[in-house]
């Protein structure tokens, strides 16, 4: 028949729409170039990155400390002595790379996403981040095992780590004091404890230089804060509505801030007196009541995020603090403190470290909001 016949002639053609390509032949079509890839890491990093840098700089510090020549006959103490000199320049070398790569992706950064810069220096928690590139330099500068802090370098690099702070120190309490109580208790959070340990660490640096007026001008402007911001956050602890869930490891830089200004006295007047030991219970008692409270980090430990590395560097902070105490006291129970509490700041870096090999698409995942950038966050 003849309809049989001419249907027999229709021919069936497939077009394939863009929305039924398969995802793995659209991403074969698409060339991946070095800028690209450059440009999509950049969009996904910001300062809260430095979290890491921060951990593994004072953990060279610690190790530092550890290392030095005992000035007691103690048995805990000449066994700390014996730690291979290799392993202490080994951490250092990881610590000064880990910081050039960051800070080198953040300066592009700068100069190519500047609006994501500046969205995070207008975030109340974002700002306080900027702080940590500066501060993991100081560290960094601290514990270098190649001159001494009388030399020019040591001076040159104090200077440029330490303008930063100073500048943003402006920004930060200057806006704290114009704008009055209400603005302050509104933007307050624990991450604004990184401005305090800024003006600490490079309060120590100056102090370890000789340099013992500058040392007290930054102390000094860093602990007036530190009291304010201290009463503040006290206050508004049990709520924690000043940040996210997936941020509350940031609680653990109330330990970070009395332990280093206690590191920084010491360095400043020299012993390990009366004020630096008052700074040294505190921190300790604040370490005991948050880890007492587990609750208040279940949900941030759900699902592995960059903002784990927060532990890290107060736990840190703390056992350095530690050997300064036993350094003075000279007791068994000062050295079983010291010793459990650098064990456990070396075996929470390796666990982060595990952790964050193995979750690497997680710590670098494109949509990465561990530092809110609403406006409804942003001050003005």
């Amino acid at each position: 028949m003849r309809p049989l016949e001419s249907q027999s002639n229709i021919q069936l053609v497939i077009i394939e729409s863009p929305c039924t390509v398969p995802a793995a032949k659209k991403r074969a079509s698409i060339p991946i170039t070095i800028k690209s890839l450059v440009m999509q890491i950049l969009t996904q990093f910001h300062a809260g990155y430095f979290r890491i840098t921060l951990s593994i700089c004072s953990q060279a510090l610690l190790w530092k400390n550890l290392r030095e020549p005992p000035d007691d006959a103690h048995v805990y103490r000449r066994m700390l002595n014996m730690l291979p000199s290799a392993a202490f320049i080994l951490l250092w070398s990881l610590a000064f790379l880990t910081l050039v790569l960051f800070s080198t992706l953040y300066i592009l950064k700068c100069f190519y996403i500047f609006e994501s810069v500046n969205n995070e220096f207008l975030n109340h928690v974002g700002v306080n981040y900027l702080f940590a590139p500066w501060i993991s330099w100081l560290l960094l500068l601290q514990s270098v095992p190649f001159f001494t802090p009388n030399t020019l370098y040591y001076l040159l690099l104090w200077w440029i780590f330490i303008v930063p702070i100073v500048a943003l120190d402006v920004k930060i309490y200057g806006q704290w004091f114009t704008e009055g109580k209400k603005f302050l208790s509104t933007v307050a959070n624990p991450a604004s404890q990184l401005s305090v340990i800024g003006n600490l660490v490079g309060a120590r640096a100056a102090a370890e230089m000789g340099w013992t007026e500058s040392a007290i001008c930054i102390f000094s402007l860093g602990m007036v804060h530190y009291l304010v911001l201290f009463v503040t956050l006290y206050q508004r602890l049990s709520g924690s509505d000043g940040l996210p869930a997936m941020l509350r490891p940031v609680f653990f830089l109330f330990i970070a801030a009395p332990s280093m200004a206690s590191l920084t006295w010491i360095s400043i007047s020299g012993k390990f007196d009366y004020f630096s030991k008052m700074l040294f219970f505190l921190s300790l008692f604040l370490f005991i009541s948050l880890i007492c409270r587990p609750n208040l980090f279940k949900k941030s430990m759900r699902k592995f995020n960059v903002a784990w590395w927060a532990y890290s560097y107060p736990i840190t902070i703390l056992a350095l603090s530690s050997t300064e105490y036993a350094h003075e006291v000279k007791s068994f129970a000062a050295y079983m403190l010291m010793m459990i509490l650098s064990a456990c700041s070396v075996l929470v870096i390796l666990v982060l470290m595990v952790f964050s090999a193995i979750n690497a698409d997680v710590v670098f995942r494109p949509c990465d909001d561990l530092i809110p950038t609403t406006s409804s966050s942003t001050t003005e």
